[in-house]
């Protein structure tokens, strides 16, 4: 297997970095933002709230400046323990960074959580963006000026820029003001690096991102994947790969499994093709559907799942 990479050679010259973190609120597009400005798929993306439950750390090196993304859990009211785990990873984030990158919806006002996620960027003096995401959505560009003007009120934000990590749309304007916040120091990663997730870690992100995108509301928030077994075969272009999908009761084991374990079956295989697209190699996928009553509420599952 071979990692992914930009392959961007380092040319002569002062080397620099920058940590730049991405906030906001549940649905607001901030892992979209961040495989938009890595090119490649690092985050899983989902219609539904409260899709990364962890901090993901994107790299992009361009020429001497590499940037490195800090993508965060959206902001909500805790519910369980792993929401406690959530929220602080964004706080973590936040607390050393070049840069903070606050994600917005273009139009309404700033939510509570916003405003308190901003009352952060000043008791820290921190450098911040505003960022409109999803400005494709809007039948007209001048809907988006009542937020503008909210969010210069709010905060001396070095920036506000409207942007659509969909098509695309003010990304480029976007991504350098991230290498002017780039400072000189030496890169924290090898040049060719995307991601600090480890191979396993991102299989298993795939997976859940199809439950997440095949499962009913009350379903996707209880579940974990973990994988359990990732082998190359010898001499074999193929890896073989054994999953456990953990749901909370023993009523959603059966939804996951569906009738003649046809929700499962659809699950692999979507979780399968993205797996081969970004470990370049095919791929044997086993999946397993496990029990684990109310575990976002027990420590040691947090844990033993990787959130920690």
């Amino acid at each position: 297997m071979s990692n992914i990479s930009i392959h961007e050679i380092n040319p002569a010259g002062e080397e620099k970095s920058a940590f730049i973190a991405l906030v906001g609120k549940p649905n607001v597009g901030k892992s979209s933002l961040l495989n938009r400005l890595i090119g490649e798929k690092v985050a899983i993306v989902t219609n539904k709230p409260q899709t990364t439950r962890t901090r993901i750390t994107g790299v992009l090196t361009k020429g001497e400046t590499q940037l490195v993304f800090l993508d965060t859990p959206g902001i909500h009211k805790p519910k369980t323990a792993l929401s406690q785990h959530m929220l602080k990873e964004i706080t973590d984030s936040v607390a050393d960074v070049d840069l903070a990158v606050l994600v917005v919806e273009p139009t309404g006002a700033l939510t509570k959580a916003e405003m308190e996620l901003v009352e952060d960027f000043r008791r820290q003096r921190l450098p911040a963006v505003a960022v409109l995401n999803k400005i494709d959505l809007l039948q007209n560009k001048e809907e988006m000026i009542p937020k503008m003007q909210l969010l210069s009120e709010a905060y001396p934000f070095e920036a506000i820029v409207p942007i659509s990590a969909l098509n695309g749309d003010g990304v480029e304007e976007l991504m350098k003001l991230f290498l002017d916040a780039a400072q000189p120091g030496p890169h924290f990663f090898p040049d060719d690096t995307l991601t600090d997730q480890p191979e396993r870690v991102i299989c298993a992100e795939i997976i859940r991102e199809k439950v997440l995108l095949n499962m009913q509301e009350e379903v996707p928030h209880g579940i974990a994947v973990t994988i359990e077994e990732m082998k190359e075969r010898e001499n074999q272009e193929l890896v073989d790969i054994r999953a456990v999908i953990y749901c909370e009761r023993q009523s959603h084991k059966g939804m996951v499994i569906g009738k003649g374990g046809q929700m499962l079956k659809t699950i692999a295989s979507q979780a399968r093709q993205d797996m081969e697209a970004f470990l370049g190699i095919k791929v044997n996928l086993q999946c397993w559907v496990k029990v684990k009553e109310d575990w976002r509420n027990q420590e040691r599952f947090i844990r033993n799942f990787g959130f920690n």
